[in-house]
């Protein structure tokens, strides 16, 4: 009697296709294969893992340095001599090669979860090997260049680690599944007490992480302080440009409390208001006077000074992303600005806000190098604005300008000791919010010193200072954060502990729940044949595909011990033994059976 082996005939699987084709690019049943995966491709996955991680924090690194993206373009800028919005390009390649890198990941772990062995592309190898090399460049490049910006990554984390640890919880918590599933299948012994130490360890430490978070608006509602005071950077460089008369008539719109500005003075004596040593940036100094376009501004003479457009660069780089929203009143006077007098600034303010002055040193060889002080000190002391008002930066010539103008509160931009502080008369503190701790505010708080941060335009960075207990903040958004109300978000330390203690539960009896149902729902197929496997994970498949799996299992009982191991070897060998087979006519199937 001749036996014939039934005719198989095998349903596309489109979901697995996709899977095992946008990952390796095998798109073919024939192409997969359910054996274990290789060394080196077991090396590539971590290797996609690391860089996971990696982009991970390159990602967040430049998403939370948003408030400073006007200060790195301003540093680009010195260092490469023309102006240019690089934080944008940036962070669109950031992210970028974060999806990418996840995307990766997210067909790598779905491989695992099928038992399809893993086989990245060389075109993604390739692709993941630079991802990982402009990443590590680019992070080097700023840890170099800009060391002082990774201490955000610190103070942000202030404000979002009780969010991203919920977050993360979740992710290690979705992970058990695979986890337990891979647990169960694994035979031996020792490499079970791996895979379950490695992932315990993790979870363990994920739980005690809240121990380590250290945010000031961890705090009852009724220790808050006031609101910080508003500063207006160069006045409202957002609404116009900056040290202008237009931004600082912005500012007193906005009704901060005071505006900061940068005064130097010309080759003949009158002080004016500019940031940068050079014109090039802010004024057509270029188009003016072409051969002085690289003079440092106290080179110029007021005449010439005056003729120069300090406007139209606003307009045309847009520093700000704002210029677009301009009146079509505000638009054309922005175009029309010059450089600003400090007489001019200082009529401004005089009525309405305090302001911070720091004056540029001279060289030398410059005419007014021994009394530069003085002649900013007449300019201040002739606009007719009260001396408490005036918050006095330079160090030079302190003793001097207490003679002159006692009234004038001293303001220190260099981090010391409170007492030391005190004993040299400062009274205010103007610093980087980089370079204070929540604990440092609190020691100058107690010591009666005043502390001005720098420069704050995140609602965000501006709601943990505000927690913190600084008094005041240099702003280029002052429009913005003078509309927020209150702390981004503030938590009770009992509330915050409840919230922790409750994720983690949850998070634990998930976890345990699912390990002990992927060892039970695994552990028990693993003595069965191939169709028996086939049918006990059916549990989600249609009643069709049971079927499917349920004829098969009848052949191959019936033709057992009849080549069978020849029959079964070619479906195997191509990896076909998890997918369905269609069903035969039964008049054939009874033929074939006879």
């Amino acid at each position: 009697m001749v036996k014939h082996q039934p005719l198989q005939y095998y349903e596309p699987q489109l979901c697995l296709s996709c899977l095992t084709g946008i990952y390796g690019c095998r798109w073919k049943r024939y192409q997969r294969s359910h054996d274990d995966t290789t060394k080196w491709e077991r090396l590539w996955f971590l290797i996609l893992t690391f860089t996971f991680f990696l982009t991970l924090v390159w990602f967040y690194f430049w998403w939370e340095v948003h408030n400073d993206y006007n200060e790195i373009n301003w540093y680009l800028y010195n260092r490469m001599g023309y102006w240019s919005d690089w934080s944008i390009p940036i962070l669109i390649t950031a992210a970028a090669g974060f999806l990418y890198i996840t995307a990766l990941l997210i067909l790598a772990l779905c491989h695992i979860a099928v038992g399809q062995q893993m086989n990245l592309h060389w075109l993604h190898k390739i692709g993941l090997m630079a991802t990982l090399v402009v990443t590590v460049v680019t992070m080097s490049s700023i840890a170099q260049l800009w060391d002082d910006e990774w201490e955000m990554v610190v103070i942000s984390m202030q404000a979002t680690a009780p969010f991203l640890h919920i977050g993360a919880l979740a992710a290690v918590t979705a992970l058990s599944w695979l986890i337990a599933g891979q647990f169960a299948r694994t035979e031996k012994a020792t490499s079970q007490m791996l895979i379950f130490t490695a992932y315990f360890a993790v979870v363990v430490a994920l739980y005690l992480v809240p121990l380590t978070v250290s945010s000031p608006c961890i705090m009852e509602k009724k220790d808050l302080g006031p609101k910080p005071a508003i500063i207006g950077h160069r006045g409202a460089p957002m609404l116009a440009p900056e040290n202008t008369l237009m931004s600082f008539q912005k500012a007193v719109e906005q009704k901060t409390y005071g505006v900061q500005a940068d005064v130097v003075i010309s080759y003949d004596g009158v002080p004016f208001l500019m940031h940068d040593k050079t014109l090039r940036r802010t004024t057509n100094v270029e188009e003016v006077f072409p051969e002085l376009a690289y003079e440092h501004s106290y080179m110029f003479n007021w005449t010439d000074l005056e003729r120069l457009n300090a406007g139209e660069w606003f307009l045309k780089s847009d520093p700000f992303w704002t210029a677009g929203s301009l009146s079509g009143s505000d638009y054309r006077e922005a175009a029309n600005q010059s450089v600003c007098k400090l007489a001019d600034m200082l009529q401004i303010a005089k009525d309405n806000m305090s302001v911070i002055l720091n004056v540029q040193d001279l060289p030398r060889d410059h005419p007014y190098y021994s009394t530069y002080i003085n002649v900013t000190l007449q300019t201040i002391l002739e606009s007719g604005i009260r001396q408490q008002a005036v918050m006095w930066l330079p160090n030079a010539e302190r003793q001097l300008v207490r003679q002159i103008a006692p009234g004038f509160q001293q303001t220190s931009g260099i981090k010391a000791d409170a007492e030391h502080l005190r004993d040299k008369g400062i009274k205010h503190l103007n610093l980087r919010y980089t370079k204070v701790t929540s604990e440092d505010i609190r020691e100058y708080t107690a010591a009666n010193l005043s502390v001005n941060l720098y420069v704050v335009n995140e609602p965000w960075l501006f709601s943990i200072l505000w927690c913190a207990g600084v008094q005041s903040v240099t702003s280029d958004s002052s429009q913005i954060l003078s509309k927020v109300p209150f702390p981004v978000w503030l938590m009770p330390p009992d509330e915050y502990s409840l919230i922790w203690i409750t994720a983690d539960l949850i998070s634990f009896t998930i976890i345990v729940g699912v390990f002990i149902f992927q060892k039970w729902r695994l552990g028990s197929i693993r003595t069965y044949n191939p169709e028996q496997i086939m049918l006990s994970a059916a549990v989600r498949r249609s009643s069709r595909d049971v079927k499917i799996m349920k004829e098969k299992l009848i052949f191959s009982e019936i033709n057992n011990g009849v080549e069978n191991a020849d029959e079964l070897s070619l479906c195997s060998e191509n990896g076909y033994s998890n997918e369905g087979v269609a069903p035969m006519d039964h008049r054939d199937m009874k033929l074939r059976m006879d």
